[in-house]
């Protein structure tokens, strides 16, 4: 009977402790996102008097090999990390919490509506998304306007467009390919526009051979643009932002990349009213039309030992006023489509566009394993280079699959 009872007494004293003292491990070590997540439990715990958040923040690279060590063995009860294929092993694992609970109780299908696929595994949510940013193409307004080009809306629209920039002897695309990982961003809103969301996470999930006719149908549909050389030239021997001259100078009109790429079109002396964004535009005709966000996350390990605290602190990182303050400080978007709009012309446009998202994939390298990423990214390179030698790289990557994902 004593030893009952000392065992209650301990076990009373372990949850004493832990009450009121939420930990949460994170890699926001560069400096907008440390501001944000300060300012963030700072007003956390001015809402929730009892409980205080003690942060433990790692650089990337270190946190990246250390977040499995530490959700198996001393688990934080907060942890950050990314959506999607990503999020998947630790689900998979069992070292993730089903949050489920916490989306029913605030709403969040509604709310973060857009995000739900990539947070959604058999059924049930795992973590919550805060932040992400837009991909999309980004465009010469002034030189479409002098050249009568509309804003493409479709496949066909896109190659006329093209083809008349073409004929002008401007290149219609801006890119450097010399780090492979832009080809990603290339493949995957071909891939989402010819198959689908849920075709391209099982493809990044290695699931679907790379040698499957609906990966030929998206190459088929990439040949369009790369047989008439619509890219600018020698792009192979370009950084992203060693081809950015030519789209500051005109001698490029369109560029496919993330947002954070207008600050340095800006610091260049581009004017915004010279700049236009649009959504990548529709292939397949009526395919609901899903996005390349990166989007980060916080989850619940499943060994966290203040569990309540936790959910209360998921709970108001999901809140559209606390997306809404991070979000100014970090330079992006809030997930919640209840958050203010932001003022920025592009981050306006790319909030209005997320947040009628119907799916968001997380960007190939992201998606993808790290040795089929790697592999796919070259592959991708190497076609857009060589597009006579297609079957043959799409030979090689099914190759790659069946070893990185036996």
């Amino acid at each position: 009977m004593k030893t009952l009872a000392l065992g209650a007494a301990l076990s009373l004293g372990t949850l004493v402790a832990h009450a009121g003292v939420i930990t949460l491990n994170t890699d926001a070590s560069d400096p907008a996102p440390k501001a944000a997540f300060e300012a963030l439990v700072k007003s956390f715990e001015a809402a929730n008097p009892g409980i205080t958040v003690k942060v433990n923040t790692f650089d990337h690279e270190g946190y990246k090999t250390s977040i499995r060590n530490f959700l198996t063995a001393d688990a934080p009860d907060v942890v950050n990390w990314y959506a999607g294929n990503r999020m998947a092993p630790f689900v998979d694992a069992g070292l993730f919490e089903d949050v489920s609970d916490v989306w029913k109780a605030e709403g969040l299908e509604k709310t973060l509506a857009s995000a739900a696929p990539s947070m959604t595994q058999n059924g049930k949510q795992w973590g919550i998304p805060y932040t992400y940013y837009q991909w999309g193409v980004y465009y010469r307004k002034d030189i479409f306007d002098k050249l009568g080009i509309a804003e493409p809306k479709n496949w066909e629209q896109l190659v006329a467009a093209s083809k008349k920039l073409k004929e002008n002897k401007i290149a219609p695309f801006a890119i450097g390919t010399k780090a492979t990982w832009t080809t990603g961003g290339w493949f995957d809103y071909m891939n989402l526009r010819v198959n689908g969301y849920q075709f391209h996470m099982d493809l990044t999930a290695g699931k679907v051979p790379y040698t499957d006719k609906r990966v030929a149908a998206v190459f088929d549909k990439w040949d369009d643009l790369v047989k008439p050389g619509y890219y600018m030239d020698n792009h192979a021997s370009y950084q992203w932002q060693e081809a950015l001259p030519a789209f500051v100078k005109g001698d490029a009109a369109m560029y496919l990349m993330g947002n954070f790429a207008v600050a340095p079109m800006r610091e260049a002396g581009l004017k915004d009213e010279q700049i236009g964004f649009m959504q990548f535009p529709e292939i397949t005709k009526g395919l609901p039309m899903a996005e390349d966000a990166p989007t980060d996350t916080v989850h619940i390990p499943a060994k966290a030992k203040n569990k309540a605290d936790a959910r209360k602190f998921l709970a108001y990182i999901a809140s559209a006023k606390a997306q809404s303050e991070m979000n100014k400080t970090l330079g992006q978007l809030p997930v919640n489509n209840q958050s203010a709009s932001p003022d920025d012309k592009f981050l306006k446009a790319g909030f209005s566009m997320l947040s009628s998202a119907k799916g968001l994939a997380q960007f190939y390298d992201r998606d993808a394993s790290a040795e089929m990423a790697k592999a796919g990214m070259d592959g991708f390179q190497e076609y857009m280079l060589k597009p006579e030698r297609r079957d043959a790289i799409l030979k090689r990557l099914e190759t790659v699959r069946k070893r990185a994902y036996k």
